[in-house]
């Protein structure tokens, strides 16, 4: 596949950024690996759940499921030097709502992280090959790229300012979709694809778990994540990269 010229660099001029995504393991699938290259940057990035993804193991209860996956997204955002992991306990895996409540929720993570950059997963109806996106995903990509406007208008859930003390924040400058069939922007990734790799095995049972899964969870990473990673450079400039679609604010 050709490169494609109209894909650019990702931008390098922030310091901080807050990942939001629908389930543990969501980042795992490619954005990570962008993840490690900017934390071993210096760059802070923190990580914010916005259910446990408790009903994501068939064969487990989703109390059960919920503690394994949690521990498991821990260990894995440590491997890629995220530090700082958030569960939202009022969402439900596989049926999340949109909404007031959840912008509300998202909107005060923003004012407390302060990220210049907003990380999240496809907010699209289909993934680029045309598969269909699950609910979760639609509704928690689309309903960050609200808060990230929300977040800076105190006359927009002003309770945030009042009972809990979280002013306003403008300073995100961009929201990447992680994912997306329409890509705009790519990251070029290196030493951090070993780290990637790590940071999808480390959800274990999660992939033993999966249907037709039954490689070991580190070459099942592997595979994955350098195919990934392989096919995005193809794309871009000949090098292993992860894509994204950039929203300037």
């Amino acid at each position: 596949m050709p490169a494609e010229p109209h894909l650019s660099p990702m931008p390098r001029d922030w310091q901080r950024a807050l990942a939001i995504v629908a389930h543990p393991d969501d980042l795992e699938y490619g954005a990570a690996a962008a993840i490690a290259e900017w934390t071993a940057a210096g760059r802070e990035v923190s990580y914010l759940l916005v259910t446990r993804g408790e009903a994501g193991i068939d064969g487990l209860a989703p109390a059960e499921s919920a503690l394994i996956r949690e521990a498991e997204q821990r260990a894995g955002a440590a491997l890629v030097g995220v530090h700082t992991v958030e569960f939202l306990d009022q969402h439900h895996d596989g049926v999340i709502e949109p909404g007031r409540g959840l912008r509300r929720d998202l909107s005060a993570a923003i004012r407390r992280h302060r990220p210049e950059l907003l990380l999240t997963l496809n907010h699209h109806d289909t993934w680029d090959g045309g598969h269909w996106n699950s609910p979760d995903h639609r509704v928690v990509g689309r309903a960050v790229l609200d808060a990230a406007g929300d977040a800076g208008n105190r006359w927009i859930f002003p309770e945030l300012a009042g009972a809990m003390g979280l002013a306003p924040w403008n300073g995100v400058r961009w929201v990447a979709v992680a994912g997306s069939p329409y890509p705009t922007h790519a990251a070029e990734v290196g030493p951090g694809i070993d780290r990637a790799v790590a940071s999808l095995a480390a959800h274990g049972a999660y992939i033993r778990g999966l249907r037709g899964t039954e490689q070991d969870p580190r070459a099942y990473a592997r595979t994955f994540i350098e195919q990934m990673l392989r096919s995005g450079g193809e794309r871009y400039r000949g090098r292993p990269a992860t894509l994204f679609q950039l929203f300037p604010r």
